[in-house]
């Protein structure tokens, strides 16, 4: 499954509100989500933005994809975001 965090408009009309959530890339903007992850509401004069760090890396460290406007987010909120280490194999000794 191709996991993807973005984000996901609710709202009126030139109220916009937006829920930031991690989902299928597949499925559609407003379709189902795997979790909610925080919100950003831009409205007003002061912009309020309320993530969770420890679920969007964890997402992020098992592949999930940010979209450029979450990234910019999370760049903004101090979240340091690293893919997890894998391990590689040894290789074989020669006999």
């Amino acid at each position: 499954m191709a996991v993807c965090v973005r984000l996901q408009r609710h709202g009126n009309k030139h109220r916009p509100f937006y829920h930031i959530v991690a989902t299928d890339s597949r499925k559609k903007l407003g379709g189902e989500v795997l979790e909610r992850l925080g919100h950003y509401d831009p409205a007003g004069e002061l912009s309020t933005i309320v993530v969770d760090e420890a679920r969007i890396r964890f997402w992020y460290e098992r592949g999930a994809e940010l979209t450029s406007t979450v990234a910019k987010i999370a760049k903004i909120q101090k979240i340091k975001l690293e893919r997890a280490k894998t391990h590689t194999a040894r290789p074989k000794k020669a006999k």
